[in-house]
């Protein structure tokens, strides 16, 4: 099992290029299920949930393909050819799903353009319950019938689901994509209302536009006009999504831990971050922003005071950069207060940074961070990743503390960041991947 080695207080300078947003490539691989025709997306990272992903379209009857690597940065990330236009199967195993929640938006295409889906249901991080009823819900209003038996949703609908008027309980991402996706094959207009308005979520819809589906925006609402069930002819056979936010994120927050940085991180709309550039801002980082470039230039900064945040849906601070957060807050001077709205059990990174000396509270869902006594820095230790943002948040604090820090179980790692060590190496980083 591969683990990171990490020497800690080493400063960072440099410039770093993220790939796609992982969020984003995972519907727009599901949603190729819609189409007639192939499609390659560009700058695609080999993460193991892409490569998941991968594995359930193929076992579906499509084929995929990565194209030649390009060498864009430190990661060298490809394209991806997928032909979703001659599915065989439409059933998705255990043994797949299992392993990534994402899984279940194949099933609104599938049922969308087939009739019919058998999906076993969900896994992923283990950082709550994520039930998937808003989207059985809503497809369920778009006249899909389904029965849950076995582990699985067994699903099938007459002739063709039916637009109709859906009001999400609560802005699920998930829930948001697979209804409106399926909603894209429906007969007639969809409104769906009260929608995650998460960019990745802002992706998937420029990306159906571009093949013709007719959508349109509202005060967190969609209005889809759904072309029937006969698939989507391809208007755009290539597409680039966008640059991932979590992942540049995390290299601001390395930079702000490691102190006399200057990194410059290139594929990023600083749009995309607006409530996290303005937290980091208000404790004093001079963060430069590069709208026409799309990128971000972080300067040497001395943070003052605490952080005081809730996660939110977007445009809050989104729960995948509360645990980076959190590391951050061990290295600033004054108490924190993180409160964790989202997700009920994602907390789980506080009794690891704890072994590397951290003072930190559990209140319900709200972590209190208390700063470092004098002469009384974090110290390396062996720490275990229990989630993915969860080991982010590891690996950071590893970069700030004294010695050295064994992060293990770094599988959960490389679902969602792709050559992160050596990202990190390429900016004066010691840190390295070994096997245990």
């Amino acid at each position: 099992m591969d683990a990171l080695l990490i020497e800690g207080q080493r400063p960072l300078a440099g410039t770093v290029t993220v790939a796609a947003a992982k969020n984003s490539i995972l519907p727009l691989m599901a949603a190729t299920c819609l189409l007639n025709a192939s499609v390659t997306l560009e700058n695609i990272p080999s993460l193991s949930d892409v490569l998941t992903m991968k594995s359930v379209l193929e076992g579906l009857g499509g084929t995929i393909l990565w194209e030649e690597a390009q060498e864009l940065g430190v990661g060298g990330h490809r394209n991806l050819f997928l032909d979703l236009s001659k599915i065989e199967n439409f059933s998705a195993c255990y043994d797949l799903v299992r392993t990534m929640r994402a899984s279940i938006l194949i099933l609104g295409p599938l049922v969308a353009k087939y009739g019919v889906a058998e999906v076993s249901l969900p896994g992923g991080c283990a950082i709550g319950t994520r039930p998937i009823d808003i989207h059985l819900q809503g497809l369920k209003k778009m006249g899909m019938e389904y029965s849950v038996e076995a582990g699985y949703v067994k699903a099938k609908v007459n002739k063709a689901l039916l637009g109709t008027h859906f009001v999400l309980p609560f802005p699920s991402v998930g829930a948001t994509e697979n209804l409106l996706m399926a909603a894209s094959l429906a007969i007639g207009e969809t409104c769906l209302e009260n929608v995650a308005l998460e960019p990745e979520i802002d992706d998937l819809v420029h990306f159906l536009q571009q093949q013709g589906v007719k959508i349109e925006y509202g005060p967190r609402t969609l209005l889809i006009q759904g072309k029937g069930p006969y698939g989507l002819d391809v208007s755009c056979s290539r597409f680039r999504p966008i640059g991932d936010r979590i992942e540049a994120a995390t290299f601001l927050i390395a930079g702000l831990i490691a102190g006399k940085a200057r990194i410059e991180i290139k594929g990023i709309n600083p749009f995309h971050l607006g409530p996290v550039l303005e937290t980091l801002t208000s404790l004093g980082a001079k963060i430069e922003q590069k709208n026409k470039e799309n990128s971000l230039v972080l300067f040497s900064s001395n943070l003052s005071g605490g952080l005081k945040i809730k996660t939110a849906p977007y445009p809050g601070i989104p729960t995948d950069i509360q645990a980076q957060l959190m590391a951050l807050a061990l290295f600033l001077p004054k108490p924190s207060t993180i409160t964790e709205s989202i997700f009920e059990n994602r907390f789980m990174h506080v009794p690891e940074l704890r072994r590397l000396g951290a003072q930190i509270e559990l209140e319900g869902n709200t972590a209190i961070i208390s700063p470092q006594e004098k002469d009384k820095n974090l110290t390396g230790a062996t720490v275990m990743c229990t989630d993915l943002r969860a080991s982010a948040c590891l690996v950071l604090a590893g970069l700030g503390a004294i010695g050295e820090t064994r992060v293990r179980r770094i599988y959960h790692l490389d679902r969602g960041y792709d050559f992160l060590e050596k990202k990190l190496q390429h900016l004066g980083a010691s840190i390295s991947r070994y096997q245990e």
